[in-house]
């Protein structure tokens, strides 16, 4: 039972990582430093953005207009952590009745 909170545990937290990266990457390539022309540099991106477009499309949706300025990614990441903390207090409270 530990393993599965285990392996939930770790594949929110690189997916918390994906969202940062995804942004970074946005970022990067706004400015003007990630050439998307390059195959390598197109790839990945393709990559990061199929893999947390999906969570962050409803999250956009609710937003409202800022300006230009993208949030979602932050609001992405505290969600993450709530469902991660939630995970670990679901599992102490299984542990105590098990034990």
């Amino acid at each position: 039972m530990m393993a599965l909170f285990w392996l939930v545990d770790r594949l929110l937290s690189l997916y918390m990582w994906a969202v940062i990266l995804a942004a970074v990457f946005s970022l990067l390539t706004s400015f003007g430093v990630l050439d998307t022309r390059n195959r390598l540099v197109w790839t990945i991106g393709d990559f990061l953005y199929r893999i947390t477009e999906p969570a962050l499309r409803p999250i956009r949706n609710l937003m409202p207009n800022l300006g230009g300025i993208d949030i979602s990614p932050i609001i992405l990441i505290l969600l993450l952590q709530a469902a991660r903390m939630l995970l670990g207090e679901i599992e102490i409270s299984l542990m105590r009745s098990i034990y």
